[in-house]
């Protein structure tokens, strides 16, 4: 009986370790120069069809091709471990966009350890760029740059579920870094983004994905940290949770809404620190006909940043106006400085719709789409001031010279100028802030906060700090707006 029971737990140890396959066992070669692809696409479809398990990657560098995770299997990057993305354009497969690691309607898998995934994008961009100038590869070839899709990003997942994805360094995409697009429970945790490569650097792209976590993590990208979207009218975003984030981008911090045709719902954001980051540290928009509601912004911190809060609802597909609603921010500090947040870096974002004056936070809707419900709580933001008034100057009895641009791209500074320094609230209703604190260093010929077509907005303990003592609000075509508990006309 003893025997048998030591056989037992010698077979159970043996089918445990099983499911761990170090990639030498398929001829993975580490030297950083033997192309992979077969080799690895041969170990993940063989652990896939015996029931599962990791392939396992130990010291080295592997170079390869597009390879494709089946349902079960994990890819583990052992600490010194590197995948390489070859520097040929052509060893990389389109499917929906080219990428080095797709995973199209699996479940059940993930890339996880303390290793490294290099998709060495600013050579492979330039090799791609080298085939449309020699018409081997058609391309449009805007802005002096191949289209995102024909540069392969790093990770691409499609209608996979159970999706995990941890502890893993991911650097140098040629396009955007990952998308995960129709996934279900999707988990993103204590990863480091690093791409600062070329040009659509997204550091993490959520599409339409349902029970999402994006945790613990460092996102250092050219374009949007942490970017949701909506690419199909029937599905939405849902159930997102973001905490515990350290994000830097040439563009903006947390974004929603470039693409928006479907919707985004119950989001949860809490404790992000954004820095040195051209644009919004969150930015929250409905411009292409679909819905975003009930999201909340809990303790978000943001230095050297160009924006601190934008919300927008657009007009992009004729006819069909966002909604936007039951958004609540709280605890969020913002410095906003004079000077280009991102100079220096390898890709800055481009400037853009100048002339203009450093833009305040914005509320704004459409005359037909109010903005409705939203609530700010223990909010500071540090502007600098020193606007020009011969620079760009819009009047507050000119108004109606801001453009509502419903089919234009949605940026915070696509407006150009606008009449305040901390915040300016257009098309919008039922609007509760408590515990707002609007700082600007020096004198600003603009005022502090400005409402255009607005309902029900009240305002309890504001405090607004600058230098030079003036009404500290204005208000157009509005009704029922109180700042600390007297009306505004």
């Amino acid at each position: 009986m003893r025997s048998f029971i030591i056989l037992l737990l010698t077979l159970t140890c043996l089918q445990a370790s099983a499911k761990d396959y170090n990639a030498s066992l398929f001829g993975i070669y580490s030297d950083g120069v033997t192309l992979n692809t077969r080799a690895i696409q041969y170990g993940i479809d063989y652990i896939s069809k015996n029931g599962g398990g990791r392939l396992v990657f130990h010291v080295g560098r592997y170079l390869t091709g597009s390879i494709y995770l089946k349902s079960n299997v994990t890819i583990q990057l052992q600490e010194g471990a590197v995948l390489l993305g070859s520097l040929n354009p052509w060893d990389y497969d389109r499917k929906i966009f080219t990428a080095l690691v797709f995973a199209y309607e699996q479940e059940n898998v993930g890339i996880t350890g303390k290793g490294i995934i290099d998709g060495q994008g600013r050579q492979v961009a330039r090799n791609v760029v080298d085939n449309i100038h020699k018409g081997i590869l058609k391309d449009g070839f805007r802005y002096d740059r191949p289209e995102a899709e024909s540069r392969p990003m790093v990770i691409n997942f499609y209608k996979t579920n159970n999706v995990l994805i941890k502890g893993i360094t991911i650097k140098n995409s040629a396009s955007w870094v990952q998308t995960y697009d129709q996934c279900k429970n999707l988990h993103l945790d204590s990863i480091v983004v690093d791409s600062k490569a070329y040009w659509n650097n997204d550091g993490i792209d959520i599409v339409d994905c349902e029970d999402v976590k994006i945790t613990n993590s460092y996102i250092d990208s050219d374009d949007d940290g942490v970017c949701l979207k909506s690419h199909d009218g029937t599905k939405a975003c849902k159930n997102v949770l973001i905490q515990n984030c350290v994000i830097r981008s040439s563009a903006n911090g947390i974004k929603f809404g470039t693409a928006s045709h479907g919707g985004f719902s119950h989001i949860r954001i809490k404790n992000i620190k954004v820095f040195d980051t051209y644009r919004s540290a969150v930015a929250l928009q409905a411009v292409d006909g679909g819905f975003l509601e009930d999201v909340e912004v809990d303790s978000l911190e943001a230095f050297n940043t160009g924006n601190a809060i934008f919300l927008r609802i657009g007009e992009r597909v004729a006819g069909r106006k966002g909604r936007l609603e039951n958004i609540r921010i709280s605890n969020l500090y913002a410095e906003i400085p004079a000077t280009k947040p991102d100079v220096g870096y390898e890709y800055e974002g481009p400037t853009e719709d100048m002339p203009r004056n450093i833009s305040p936070s914005a509320i704004v809707g459409m005359p037909d789409a109010l903005i409705n419900n939203v609530s700010f709580k223990n909010v500071t933001i540090s502007y600098p001031g020193g606007a020009n008034p011969f620079f760009a100057k819009v009047a507050l009895d000119t108004l109606d010279r801001i453009d509502n641009k419903a089919n234009a791209y949605p940026e915070f500074s696509m407006f150009k100028e606008l009449p305040a320094w901390g915040l300016f609230i257009r098309h919008a209703k039922n609007i509760d802030i408590s515990g707002l604190t609007l700082t600007v260093a020096k004198k600003d010929f603009r005022t502090a906060v400005v409402f255009d077509n607005v309902q029900n907005a009240k305002f309890t303990n504001l405090t607004v700090k600058e230098p030079e003592k003036k009404a500290i609000s204005y208000a157009k075509r509005s009704t029922g707006i109180t700042i600390n508990n007297q009306p505004v006309k």
